[in-house]
């Protein structure tokens, strides 16, 4: 019987083999198709006669039937090196940005460089071109001459000060009063809060938290710019102040006076720091940079002075006989000066004598039409600050001029004349170079010598237009 059984099995086993050969061969093929499926699957192929690579191109049904021959190992060594391929181009595309991030910061860093070291200039007086009547804006609130101005670092608040001992906060965008400080009569320091005689000179930091002023009552005030609220009151000139300039980037206040001396004050600690002296008459202007150190003119005494206040030295320069009433930096290494004598100078740090001076920069003529040299001395000039441009005014000549400067500073070209009625007491530009701001008055900022009647006391505000903008 187990015999029976085992030769049945061995029958029904050829037999079962026998018959299912041509299924065995369909199964396989099924099975063939099933793994063709998964590998469409597996490689996210989209359709079947055509599939884009990792690199972009196409794949054509050709080159796909060639994978269905690859092997494991095969498919692994592909996949790696597409895989590496990828890594190597976002490598590459990294550097190259990269790069180009290093080259701005290389630029930024050579361009800092060489303002800290006072060679930076930047080319941009070609590009103004004259202004128009509309671009000026006359603002009026003053009773009586404007002596001085300053310009908010955000250049949304002009600040301007007066022979009427007010200080009044401009909108710069809508051209209207905000705030006025009101000034008090003589007598009054003890009771008012404000200026009580001529405010001569107005400083703000480059961040804009305060605001100095200063004028003929010999102190010097502190205010919130924000709300015009006095802060401080410093105390120790005998003179008036003349002058007012802070450190740029820092809270470090220099002040200049009649009294000829200059002071130094910790405006963060409310603090004097110490006196320096040197100047033989009335100190008339003053002005400072990114250095730890100041530039004053001298008046009479014909000097200009660079005070270094880490090596507690100073640095004389010796201009032409008479009167250097103002004075200002272009860069670390130059500076600009005007005189009662209508010239105007360029100079530089490593000459005694100015490298260039222009006489009668601003001569022009009287109500009579009679040549008026020597009226017209240079009352303001401005700079902006490391480029080729600067500004100078000719007291009461009836015009604002600017100038540029060559590439080796040792020539002033001038550029265009800006009308202008009234004595202009002060300049100044915004930092960008869009505006210029004049102080403009019917006298004289010291004296009443001469007087423009038709004249009105005030602010002009001029939009600086460049070329085909």
């Amino acid at each position: 019987m187990p015999f029976f059984i085992k030769s049945k099995g061995k029958k029904q086993s050829k037999s079962k083999t026998k018959n299912q050969r041509p299924q065995v061969s369909l199964s396989g093929a099924a099975s063939k198709q099933k793994r063709r499926k998964l590998r469409l699957q597996n490689e996210e192929i989209s359709s079947e006669s055509e599939i884009e690579s990792d690199e972009g191109g196409k794949r054509t049904e050709l080159e796909f039937s060639s994978d269905e021959d690859e092997t494991a190992p095969e498919k692994k060594l592909r996949l790696a090196k597409e895989y590496l391929a990828n890594l190597e181009q976002e490598e590459a595309e990294k550097r190259e940005e990269d790069d180009i991030h290093r080259d701005i910061i290389s630029h930024r860093l050579k361009q800092d460089l060489l303002e800290q070291t006072g060679k930076l200039q930047k080319c941009v007086a070609d590009n103004y071109e004259q202004p128009s009547l509309d671009d000026i804006t006359v603002l009026r609130g003053h009773q009586l001459t404007v002596t001085c101005i300053v310009i908010s670092p955000d250049k949304r608040h002009v600040f301007s000060g007066s022979k009427d001992c007010s200080i009044i906060k401009w909108d710069a965008t809508e051209g209207r009063r905000l705030h006025t400080i009101q000034g008090g009569r003589k007598g009054m320091e003890d009771t008012h809060t404000g200026h009580t005689d001529h405010v001569l000179c107005l400083a703000m930091p480059t961040d804009g938290k305060f605001l100095a002023s200063g004028g003929k009552n010999k102190f010097i005030l502190l205010w919130n710019p924000d709300d015009c609220q006095l802060l401080h009151k410093f105390t120790g000139h005998r003179d008036a102040i003349s002058g007012l300039a802070f450190r740029m980037g820092s809270h470090q206040l220099f002040s200049a006076s009649h009294d000829r001396s200059v002071k130094i004050w910790n405006v963060d600690e409310l603090a004097y720091i110490e006196t320096l002296f040197g100047h033989s008459d009335a100190i008339t202007g003053i002005d400072s940079l990114i250095r730890d150190r100041a530039i004053t003119s001298g008046g009479r005494d014909g000097s200009i002075r660079i005070w270094k206040v880490v090596d507690e030295s100073q640095l004389v320069f010796n201009g032409d006989p008479g009167s250097i009433d103002c004075i200002a930096f272009i860069n670390e290494s130059n500076f600009i000066s005007g005189a009662d004598n209508n010239s105007l100078s360029l100079w530089s740090m490593m000459k005694k004598r100015p490298t260039v001076t222009v006489r009668n920069a601003h001569a022009g003529r009287d109500q009579n039409g009679n040549s008026s040299i020597g009226t017209n001395w240079i009352t303001a000039v401005a700079a902006l600050h490391n480029t080729d441009l600067v500004a100078s005014a000719g007291s009461k000549d009836g015009c604002i001029k600017l100038w540029k400067v060559a590439k080796n500073y040792t020539a002033l070209q001038p550029l265009f004349s800006i009308p202008m009625d009234g004595f202009v007491n002060s300049l100044h530009f915004s930092v960008d170079g869009q505006s210029l701001v004049a102080g403009v008055g019917q006298e004289h900022k010291l004296g009443r010598w001469w007087r423009i009647k038709e004249a009105k006391n005030g602010i002009r505000m001029i939009k600086l237009r460049k070329k085909n903008c």
